[in-house]
């Protein structure tokens, strides 16, 4: 047993420590390619790839969240375009690292995002509503009222 710490280097966290940040990683002194090498996304567009949004239906609307944690809602567009698109984009920036700065983590994701969505033909294209509150984006947008078919009953003689 006394080899054992001694082999990893004297560490004495446990390896079942979720938050432990001083684990022995097997591969810490081996180059691999990066990760963007090895997929198409570029980094612009990579960072909110798997942006978690919400898509329900109401009787009275289409209602659409997404969590966007961090951003203002300057820093977030919402757009319509003419073929029923709706459009979320927007772009998170990387924190400038100061002279005496260290960072021992960087897990946050940065850059340009956009997500687009069809629209069904019964929503009312010019009564979108959209609100940010606690990094959740809200986007409603008004169904139109379906006009039921004027009927008109024929008596039939005979």
């Amino acid at each position: 047993m006394a080899m054992i710490p001694s082999f990893f280097g004297n560490r004495r966290s446990s390896i079942f420590d979720p938050f432990s940040f001083d684990v022995w990683d097997p591969f810490e002194d081996f180059t691999f390619p990066s990760s963007s090498s090895l997929t198409t996304q570029t980094p612009e567009t990579s960072a909110f790839v798997n942006t978690p949004i919400d898509w329900k239906e109401t009787p009275e609307a289409h209602v659409l969240k997404a969590d966007l944690p961090g951003l203002r809602k300057e820093e977030v567009k919402v757009e319509i375009e003419d073929d029923r698109v709706l459009q979320i984009s927007g772009e998170r920036k990387i924190e400038k690292e100061g002279k005496n700065d260290s960072w021992h983590r960087v897990e946050r994701s940065s850059g340009k995002f956009m997500r687009r969505f069809r629209l069904p033909e019964n929503v009312k294209m010019d009564q979108v509503k959209a609100a940010m509150e606690n990094g959740v984006l809200t986007i409603t947008v008004l169904k139109a009222e379906v006009k039921k078919p004027d009927v008109i009953s024929i008596e039939i003689s005979g």
